[in-house]
């Protein structure tokens, strides 16, 4: 009984969202109970904006979610839950995001020959920022440091390791641009 108790209080105080807190998790089923519990774990919960069932987020403070963006299940959002200003993620307004997309603000360290990746540590946490209107399809990876830019589109199952410009079509892996999106072809 003890171990339940600490959970229950363990998931309401904890600054991250996900299955593995069933605590909190059943809110995200009833839209008015998910909307109150991510405006207060989100750094900032807009308009309109749902976080869904299924969804992990980890380090919550240090993600901003805009207005009338889904943020659908399997999609895990990992801000780093270091003391810093760095390692945050910012999605804009009307940000279409398929499911299953990850966001990642920090990678393990590697290099030391001899020594488990597990023992050396992580990179410095790069921030993540996608921008107004843009879409990442489903099951996409969007790593440290990368900003994706206004009404852009990135493919399904893409994997983004480098800025993507405004109003392009960006795809693969590693994601390239591939047009305009407002070319017309």
């Amino acid at each position: 009984m003890i171990q339940i108790i600490n959970k229950i209080r363990f998931d309401i105080k904890a600054d991250r969202l996900g299955p593995d807190c069933p605590f909190t998790h059943w809110k995200l089923y009833f839209k008015s109970k998910m909307i109150k519990l991510c405006k207060n774990k989100f750094d900032y919960f807009g308009n309109g904006a749902e976080f869904r069932a299924g969804a992990y987020a980890i380090t919550c403070s240090k993600i901003s979610i805009g207005d009338k963006v889904v943020i659908r299940p399997g999609t895990m959002l990992f801000a780093d839950p270091r003391k810093s200003d760095q390692g945050k993620i910012t999605i804009e307004n009307g940000v279409l995001i398929g499911s299953d997309v990850h966001i990642y603000v920090a990678n393990h360290r590697y290099g030391k020959e001899n020594t488990p990746v597990i023992e050396q540590g992580h990179f410095e946490a790069q921030s993540v920022t996608l921008k107004r209107g843009c879409w990442v399809g489903a099951k996409s990876i969007i790593l440290p440091g990368v900003t994706i830019g206004e009404n852009s589109i990135i493919g399904a199952g893409s994997i983004v390791t480098k800025n993507i410009p405004s109003n392009v079509i960006a795809i693969g892996s590693p994601a390239k641009v591939i047009k305009n999106t407002y070319s017309g072809e």
